[in-house]
């Protein structure tokens, strides 16, 4: 179990960010599915700069953090987050062109889809597929963000890296080690931070473009759920749909609480108005539950877990509502 910072070294922090520093902030308001406790302490930054000097603050002081950016992609615990929340709000953004040809350069608090709308009306392709990922630049790289067919380590160049006890350095797209939904920088967290991030981008036109990001985004509004959830909740396995496994095993619609497996597409769970983390939690272990049972599949979430997770991780599946939509 996570317990609350040490008063030293809460002292500490409160000498090092002064007013900067808030606390007991209910994390809800931050995350995507609109669910989460509280952060003892939040920082926010507002550029590249800010979050490389709060990062190395907090690693000089040795108090663990995280940044958090969109909110996307993960599930905070009702009981909250031990670590210092640093809340990334570093959202430059710049255009240009080199020999190897246009590019765009985006902090990691920049929203993906934002960049991906100033590239089209550029006339910049590459980043079409993304247009509705509601997640950051610094998260994309970290996850390996993707969807039809394209991801993330498709697109990038160079990502500007903070590492912990070596400082700044940039980083080609093979040094991140990228996997489905995965890289160097997610399997080691804690020890180093995204800045930035140059995407490879190619010429085209503003129509074609338009064209081509618009069907993505239609396709995604006549396959996915609108609303507040937290994206694709478990990863795919090899050669299927966690959905349509969902589907098979007689879940999609089921319903705990204010949470529910989405009529619409079964791997995305979504938050009706009020729903907790524990709903969350007991739809994802009904779900692995069933689907170990019938079809011998363990399925891996994508969606990661924050916060202060041990005490619900003891919970005992009980019987859910719901059913087949």
């Amino acid at each position: 179990m996570n317990t609350p910072l040490q008063t030293a070294k809460a002292e500490v922090l409160r000498g090092t960010f002064d007013e900067g520093l808030l606390e007991n902030v209910p994390l809800a308001q931050y995350t995507a599915a609109r669910i989460g406790g509280p952060a003892d302490f939040l920082i926010i930054v507002s550029s590249g700069d800010q979050l490389a000097e709060v990062t190395s603050a907090l690693w000089d002081i040795d108090v663990p953090f995280r940044v958090l950016g969109a909110g996307s992609n993960i599930l905070v615990s009702d009981l909250g987050v031990r670590e210092v929340v640093v809340l990334n709000r570093a959202r430059e953004v710049n255009f240009f062109k080199d020999s190897q040809g246009p590019k765009v350069e985006a902090e990691s608090g920049a929203m993906l889809g934002v960049v991906t709308r100033r590239s089209v009306e550029r006339g910049l392709s590459g980043l079409e597929w993304a247009a509705s990922i509601p997640g950051t630049i610094g998260g994309a790289v970290v996850g390996n963000a993707g969807a039809y067919g394209d991801d993330i380590a498709g697109t990038l160049e160079v990502a500007e890296i903070l590492q912990q006890g070596i400082g700044v350095e940039q980083w080609p797209v093979q040094r991140l080690e990228y996997a489905y939904r995965d890289s160097w920088l997610k399997r080691n967290p804690g020890e180093a931070v995204v800045l930035k991030a140059v995407l490879g981008l190619e010429e085209s036109t503003p129509e074609d473009c338009k064209a081509k990001m618009g069907a993505f985004v239609e396709q995604r509004k006549r396959t996915q759920p609108a609303g507040a959830s937290m994206g694709s909740m478990f990863k795919n396995p090899e050669g299927d749909y966690a959905g349509r496994l969902i589907e098979a095993v007689g879940l999609k619609g089921t319903q705990q609480g204010a949470a529910q497996i989405s009529p619409l597409h079964a791997n995305f769970f979504v938050n009706l108005g009020d729903a907790s983390a524990a709903d969350v939690w007991d739809l994802i272990q009904l779900v692995r539950e069933r689907v170990a049972s019938q079809l011998d599949i363990w399925l891996d979430l994508e969606v990661e877990l924050v916060g202060d997770w041990e005490p619900m991780n003891s919970n005992v599946i009980h019987t859910l509502s719901g059913g087949q939509a």
